[in-house]
């Protein structure tokens, strides 16, 4: 069954971000054919790679540093541009940067001792200038504050470029878009909802946790899947969810029955999931009448004054 994938919002009143959601799909096999035209300056097998970028880009950095270890193609970590550890030898740094302006990743390139490449939606910038290689996602590029479309499309390219196939992941997010992947009314009506997920997902559900706050003004939280037995699940109750990425650890999905919140754990690609979670944030933060393109005390990049 084929259904219209606009069908989540009336064509005639549509935010910025929920047209950017709605794009992520095509978007993602661009990226996936940029990852081949962009091998040269991408990491390859065997480096010592760190990551780096702010908020949204941060949780993508740490995405990709947990595929690219399981996958055996060398250490990589991931950091919050302002904690990056300048002074450690890599063989190449990947800066994420959608505007290409972020003060603290600007501050972590220029201090830092090996090569980077900066991954952004613009061709210049304070960040291009100060990398040594770039990689414009344009076509990715997004007119709202709340990244979706750029932070997903630098994964797609980033976990083609380690082998994974983007096509049945672009499968998989048309068919939430076409409502394929309900989610239940309890879920939906929460309260309070908890993401958790493990390995390359716990970034997924950070960055998962952030949209409904960003947006919607959420209560949301996040635990990387076996750490939210330890002490976070004394919360779960009816009125609450908790939303699983990826495949649950086992007796985790029973643990949290039994409080009588309500659960997702469904068989999606965390990436395509994350879909879901974009689409409930700007469905709240219409229903309570937010800009869902404009969250309060936000803005499109952070650039400090450093006079």
């Amino acid at each position: 069954m084929t259904t219209d994938p606009t069908s989540h919002a009336d064509a005639a009143h549509r935010s910025f971000v929920r047209e950017e959601i709605l794009r992520q799909p095509a978007a993602w096999l661009t990226a996936a054919a940029l990852a081949a035209e962009a091998a040269p300056v991408l990491p390859r097998s065997g480096e010592r790679v760190a990551v780096i970028g702010c908020g949204t880009s941060w949780f993508m950095a740490q995405a990709y540093a947990a595929l690219r270890e399981a996958a055996g193609l060398g250490e990589t970590d991931a950091f919050a541009a302002s904690q990056f550890p300048a002074a450690r030898a890599y063989d190449r740094v990947v800066a994420i940067s959608r505007s290409g302006t972020t003060t603290e990743v600007v501050q972590a390139i220029e201090a830092s001792r090996s090569p980077v490449t900066a991954l952004t939606a613009v061709e210049d910038g304070p960040v291009v200038d100060a990398a040594q290689e770039c990689v414009a996602l344009t076509f990715a590029d997004e007119q709202s504050v709340v990244q979706t479309l750029f932070a997903t499309s630098v994964l797609a390219m980033l976990r083609a470029s380690i082998g994974a196939d983007v096509v049945p992941l672009a499968e998989q997010a048309r068919a939430v878009l076409a409502d394929q992947w309900p989610l239940g009314e309890q879920v939906r009506a929460a309260r309070q909802v908890t993401f958790v997920g493990q390995g390359w997902a716990f970034g997924i559900a950070r960055e998962a946790a952030l949209k409904m706050r960003e947006a919607a003004q959420w209560w949301t939280e996040s635990y990387p899947q076996m750490e939210y037995r330890h002490g976070p699940i004394a919360i779960a109750e009816p009125g609450r969810a908790v939303w699983f990425f990826g495949e649950p650890m086992d007796g985790l999905v029973a643990d949290v029955g039994a409080t009588g919140a309500a659960v997702v754990a469904d068989s999606l690609d965390p990436q395509a999931d994350l879909i879901r979670v974009q689409l409930l944030a700007v469905e709240h933060a219409e229903a309570l009448e937010l800009d869902p393109d404009r969250p309060r005390s936000l803005t499109r990049s952070v650039v400090l004054d450093q006079s």
